[in-house]
């Protein structure tokens, strides 16, 4: 779970810095795709409550975003158990990225092993400001993770 939620940080950040669709700065009220890889590069655990998997259980991670193999933003977030159910762990996770031309928040539910993630994109700053939308990552925690962020501004 730990290695997921640091992958989609990474890729967040990296999504954001890099607009593939256009090469200019979008017009306010279309939509802004942008599609990155994801980099973990600090990652922690924090077993908060009885010895395992429980309540209250923490990753935190930091990663960089790459497009076309350079980095293009940074980012780190959290992602919090609030709810196990035998091996089945569903957190709350929180995402900020950080690029040349704002931030972005992000955050949504997430089950342990999912085969991909949405998380709502629920704000940002500078060109980013009052933006909305939805990132998709997919083959979390892997080297070959990825996301597809879809920008409304």
């Amino acid at each position: 779970m730990t290695f997921v939620a640091a992958s989609l940080a990474a890729v967040a950040v990296g999504v954001w810095a890099v607009d593939s669709a256009h090469a200019g700065t979008p017009e306010k009220g279309r939509v802004e795709v942008l599609e990155l890889e994801v980099r973990n590069d600090q990652y922690t655990a924090s077993d908060l409550g009885p010895a395992g998997p429980s309540l209250g259980d923490m990753d935190v991670y930091s990663g960089t975003a790459l497009k076309d193999g350079h980095s293009v933003g940074r980012g780190g977030g959290s992602c919090q158990v609030i709810h196990p159910k035998g091996e089945e762990l569903t957190s709350q996770c929180l995402i900020t990225m950080e690029v040349e031309q704002g931030s972005l928040t992000m955050q949504s539910l997430w089950t342990r092993g999912a085969a991909s993630l949405d998380m709502a994109i629920t704000g940002g700053t500078g060109v980013y400001r009052g933006a909305r939308g939805i990132a998709r990552f997919w083959d979390i925690a892997t080297p070959d993770e990825r996301v597809r962020l879809e920008i409304l501004r």
